[in-house]
């Protein structure tokens, strides 16, 4: 239910950024180039999913005539991808289920129709790995010339739009290199000590129509940093998407997977949404079990809305079941103590849409602070929290939105504090000794 970390590397080479998309904003970006080499080439890019169960177009290709390549998720959490022309050139669809919305993927789709045995002309890789295992797969013909890399509109964040299949969650280091099929290890490999698959620069040629999108500019989110000019123009997307959660620092989010049925997240589920008037709960998706740890929270919209923290071992989508170990300030003023040993605590202090809830975790003091808007409202020391339990960020919404901050928020930052390792995007000072939820300060403080 709850996972620490996901891909990530001790040293070495860093991807510092990604970008954000949010399914319900229609986000992509799209390019047409000029013909290229139709008949080899390769694509290789990071993604954390942030929805199960939806169509989630990584990226395609669409004809005038409408005719679409897309390389997507669908809504069984398998990985898709297929040309049609009136019927199936080359059709995959992958036995292995991808419903880790915690962790970063990589994923190369390298295409060579000239082989002459039809299993080469096609290969998928998952973190260095080859998938073999499809419940369909036909191969692409003889030398056919796939839309990919011919001049027609190209996508990114989206098979197609005019199908409305666009992505919800991150993307990063994306190369797409043009007339050549590599395999994984021009892009990545395997920690000597870990064995987890890392990114490391690709150092080949591009070819004509290659490009590089490692989205560093936040005012032109679509450059190409090949060398060769290919920009992307930019739809639906601003600053604010431009992410610093990569597969070499992954941060936390709310988890999909533990939270009520009703309640939708967004935004790379750094949004959580309850529309109806009934409390119900989400947790996030790490645990830590020592350390001290801040993260901030903007009320977004406002019913009933509370933000804290509650045992690991709860099931985050039964709202009793996160009450039954939580400690939880409340936009009533009340901070709520329930399963643990203190009290409820009123602090008189109630909150409204757009302040900002800091929460301050010690565990190994086994104290919990509450912010609100860069003021300390009150520091809970005897809820029972300690190293022999597991504890997750949490919350409560009734009619309410919370966007989330653990790092790299899905709204406008006007101050930019980080903690003393240099990481997060905080509106508010972290509290000296604190640290943002991310996997490079797991590693040393987790």
């Amino acid at each position: 239910m709850l996972i620490v970390g996901g891909n990530q590397s001790a040293a070495g080479y860093d991807i510092d950024n990604s970008l954000r998309f949010d399914q319900g904003s229609n986000d992509y970006l799209n390019r047409t180039p000029s013909a290229g080499n139709t008949k080899t080439w390769t694509w290789s890019g990071w993604v954390k999913r942030g929805k199960l169960a939806s169509a989630d177009g990584i990226f395609g290709a669409r004809t005038g005539g409408g005719l679409p390549e897309v390389y997507q998720f669908i809504s069984s959490d398998v990985l898709q991808f297929y040309n049609y022309t009136g019927s199936f050139q080359f059709n995959f669809s992958t036995n292995r289920l991808f419903r880790d919305t915690s962790a970063w993927y990589h994923i190369v789709f390298a295409y060579d129709s000239t082989q002459a045995t039809s299993s080469n002309r096609f290969k998928l890789y998952v973190n260095g790995v080859q998938e073999t295992s499809f419940s369909t797969a036909t191969y692409p013909p003889l030398n056919y010339d796939s839309f990919m890399n011919s001049a027609v509109a190209h996508y990114i964040g989206a098979g197609s739009p005019a199908d409305g299949n666009y992505f919800n969650g991150y993307l990063s280091e994306i190369n797409f290199i043009d007339g050549q099929q590599l395999d994984p290890t021009s892009f990545g490999e395997f920690d000597s000590d870990s064995g987890v698959w890392k990114p490391i620069p690709y150092t080949g040629s591009y070819g004509t129509n290659g490009f590089f999108l490692e989205f560093q500019n936040s005012a032109a989110l679509g450059t190409d940093s090949s060398g060769n000019g290919n920009n992307f123009t930019v739809n639906n997307l601003t600053s604010v998407d431009q992410s610093t959660d990569t597969s070499t620092n992954n941060f936390c989010t709310a988890n999909p997977l533990s939270k009520s049925s009703s309640i939708t997240t967004a935004n790379g589920n750094l949004s959580i949404t309850m529309p109806s008037s009934t409390f119900q709960s989400a947790m996030a998706t790490f645990a830590v079990s020592t350390g001290k740890w801040y993260w901030e929270q903007k009320v977004s919209s406002l019913g009933i809305i509370n933000a804290g923290i509650t045992k690991s071992t709860q099931d985050g989508t039964t709202h009793a079941s996160v009450d039954a170990g939580r400690s939880m300030y409340s936009s009533n003023g009340n901070i709520y103590n329930e399963g643990l040993a203190s009290g409820d605590v009123s602090t008189g202090t109630t909150f409204t849409t757009n302040d900002i809830i800091g929460v301050a975790l010690d565990i190994d003091g086994g104290s919990v602070s509450y912010y609100k808007n860069g003021s300390l409202i009150h520091t809970v020391t005897d809820a029972g929290i300690t190293t022999a339990e597991g504890w997750v960020p949490a919350w409560g919404l009734y009619s309410a939105t919370w966007d989330l901050n653990f790092g790299s928020p899905p709204f406008t930052i006007s101050s930019g504090n980080s903690d003393a390792n240099g990481y997060g995007n905080f509106e508010y000072a972290v509290p000296s000794g604190y640290y943002a939820l991310c996997t490079k300060n797991l590693a040393e403080y987790g």
